[in-house]
C-alpha cells in the first residue's frame, strides 16, 4: 500500500469588506446593495476574520499535500475584494499548491475578468496553460499524486434574492470529456464546485439550475468525488456514477463564528489510497468550537476500483 495523498476542503471564506469607502452610487445600483445591507446587518456577525485565521492554522497544522477552495471568498464583488482575496490564497499557499473555484457571491454582478476572478488565475488555471481563462473557461485539470482535481464553475449572476448557480452546456460537455479521460487514465477525480450538483433540501433559490445536466455528464462519465461548499453545512448525499456511486460532500463555512444555530466553521480533510484494487477514502472533520478547533467525526469510503477503466 502506498502512503495516501491527504487534501483539505475549505469553502465560504466572506473575507471582510474592505474598510473605508466602497464607492459611489453607480456601484451599488445593482444587486451589491442588497449584499451590502445583508453585510452590514448581520453576516459581518457571523464570518469573522479571526475565527477564519484560527481554521488556517489548524489546516496548516495538518499538513496538507493540497488546499482546495470551493468559492464565495468575496461578499458583493467588489475589485477591491479580488484583491484582497488575493493576498489571502497567496497566505493559504501557492499556486500550485492551492486550487480554487468561484462561487455565487464571486459573481453578484458582472466584473471584467481582470479585475475580478482574474486576479486568481494562478490557483484557478489547470495543467494545460489555458484552463481557467476565459477564452477556454472551466473545467480546469490539475493532477497532483494519485488525484485529479476538476475546477467547475457556477458561478453566474443572478436576480436579486436568488442565489443559484449554472454550469452551461458548453461547460458540461467539456466536464463529462475530461472526466471520462481521466477515468482512463485510473486517476482519483475529485470535481470542486459551489453548488451542489443536487438538491439540498428545499433550498431551490439557491440551486444548481442545470444540475440535471451535470447529472447526467456524472452518470455517463463517472467520478470518485464531489466536493462543494454554498450551504454553510456539512452534508453527505451521492449520485450515480458510472459503475459506482459518486459521495457529494458539502462543509461547512471557513469563517463562521460558533454563535447562535448557524454551522460553526469547518474543513475538511480527506486522505486517498489504493487498498485491494480499489479507491478508499478516509475523511477528517474538523470543526470550530469556543475553545478551538477540534474532530468532529471520521469516517471512510470505498469510492470504486481504481483499475475500473484498464
Amino acid at each position: 500500500m502506498q502512503a495516501g495523498f491527504r487534501f483539505a476542503h475549505v469553502s465560504d471564506a466572506h473575507l471582510p469588506l474592505p474598510p473605508g469607502r466602497l464607492g459611489g452610487l453607480s456601484t451599488f445600483a445593482n444587486k451589491r446593495s442588497l449584499g451590502l445591507l445583508s453585510w452590514r446587518r448581520k453576516r459581518h456577525a457571523i464570518h469573522r476574520p479571526e475565527i477564519l485565521a484560527a481554521l488556517l492554522a489548524d489546516v496548516a497544522g495538518h499538513a496538507p499535500d493540497h488546499v482546495v477552495v470551493t468559492g464565495d471568498l468575496t461578499n458583493i464583488a467588489l475589485p477591491d475584494e479580488f484583491e484582497r482575496a488575493r493576498a489571502w490564497l497567496e497566505r493559504v499557499g501557492p499556486p500550485d499548491r492551492v486550487s480554487v473555484v468561484p462561487g455565487n457571491h464571486d459573481a453578484t454582478v458582472r466584473v471584467p475578468w481582470e479585475a475580478g476572478l482574474g486576479r486568481w488565475q494562478p490557483w484557478m488555471s489547470g495543467d494545460t496553460p489555458d484552463e481557467g481563462t476565459p477564452d477556454e473557461g472551466f473545467p480546469f485539470v490539475r493532477v497532483r499524486g494519485p488525484v485529479a482535481f476538476v475546477g467547475v464553475s457556477t458561478a453566474v449572476p443572478t436576480p436579486p434574492l436568488l442565489a443559484t448557480g449554472r454550469v452551461g452546456a458548453a461547460q458540461a460537455d467539456r466536464l463529462e470529456a475530461v472526466l471520462a479521460d481521466l477515468g482512463r487514465r485510473g486517476l482519483f477525480r475529485v470535481v470542486l464546485m459551489h453548488h451542489a450538483p443536487l438538491l439540498v433540501g428545499r433550498s431551490w433559490r439557491k440551486a444548481l439550475s442545470d444540475r440535471r445536466r451535470v447529472q447526467d455528464a456524472f452518470a455517463r462519465a463517472g467520478a470518485e468525488l464531489v466536493l462543494h461548499g454554498h450551504h454553510h453545512c456539512h452534508q453527505i448525499a451521492s449520485l450515480p456514477g458510472r459503475g459506482a456511486a459518486i459521495p457529494v460532500i458539502g462543509v461547512g463555512s471557513a469563517s463562521a463564528a460558533p454563535v447562535g444555530r448557524a454551522q460553526a466553521a469547518q474543513w475538511n480533510q480527506f486522505t486517498v489510497e489504493r487498498r485491494d484494487g480499489a479507491w478508499r477514502l478516509s475523511a477528517l472533520v474538523r470543526g470550530c468550537t469556543v475553545d478551538g478547533f477540534h474532530t468532529e467525526a471520521r469516517y471512510a469510503l470505498t469510492c470504486g476500483r481504481h483499475d475500473a477503466a484498464a
